[in-house]
């Protein structure tokens, strides 16, 4: 009889929200998040006024448009900004044929925009690394913040993000206390996370998540990883925190 193998890596960003999705506990941290068509980005935009758009499959940041509507129609009243460049359309007409052309030859998600905190006025998010053990037990075994680039709509270290702890970023927006409960509550949050995506995909040994928190300080994740990028952690000044994820990942035969 022949062994059965299970994918390690699920690329498409629609297949794991929908996964996401179909458990409470998980669902209630995922923005609205559709497929791109012309009707669903308008309406997203009537009803949150920015949306990031977003290939279904892909990495680093690559291909993220932030796009934005302001006010009623007459005058500039729609943008997007996409790497470093940003356009006004006076109509949603002028503006999604111009979208169209950074993104027809790929499938796009729309997911709801959530204003990210600050640090020293640069937007930053967070990854949460999970990963499971030599035992097979999901573990959160690192959380680290991610600080645009001036002048950039995304995070991610490829695109110009700098590294940060995340005591560092939180320190600005919550006391000492609250900072150990939202980072127990990101750490709680990748187990859940983890071991949801696991009951669909049986093959991932370890998830990345991309987390932004609002200015209520909660958590919404707007993107997992089934392959994450480890060495970010090396960055970090307590290194027990790197080695124990180099070891993991070796165990579990990605290095």
């Amino acid at each position: 009889m022949r062994k059965r193998t299970y994918r390690r890596h699920i690329t498409s960003k629609w297949a794991k929200t929908k996964a996401l999705l179909a458990n409470p506990a998980t669902a209630r941290h995922v923005p609205d998040t559709r497929r791109l068509t012309r009707g669903s980005l308008h309406d997203m935009l009537r009803t949150y006024g920015m949306v990031y758009v977003k290939p279904n499959s892909g990495t680093y940041g690559i291909g993220v448009i932030r796009v934005e509507q302001h006010g009623a129609e007459g005058g500039h009243t729609y943008a997007y900004h996409a790497g470093t460049r940003i356009r006004s359309f006076a109509t949603y007409d002028e503006l999604y044929r111009s979208l169209s052309a950074l993104t027809r030859k790929r499938k796009y998600l729309a997911q709801k925009g959530i204003h990210l905190l600050k640090y020293k006025g640069r937007r930053f998010d967070l990854r949460v690394m999970v990963q499971q053990s030599p035992a097979r037990r999901w573990v959160t075994t690192g959380v680290i913040g991610r600080v645009a680039a001036p002048g950039k709509a995304v995070t991610n270290v490829h695109n110009g993000g700098k590294l940060k702890p995340v005591e560092a970023l939180l320190g600005s927006h919550t006391g000492g206390q609250e900072r150990e409960r939202v980072v127990k509550g990101l750490r709680s949050l990748g187990l859940k996370v983890a071991r949801q995506l696991h009951s669909r995909y049986r093959g991932i040994k370890e998830v990345g998540l991309d987390v932004a928190m609002d200015d209520r300080l909660f958590p919404w994740i707007l993107e997992v990883n089934t392959c994450p990028d480890p060495f970010i952690f090396r960055k970090l000044k307590d290194k027990s925190i790197y080695r124990r994820i180099y070891r993991y990942a070796k165990a579990y035969g990605r290095l």
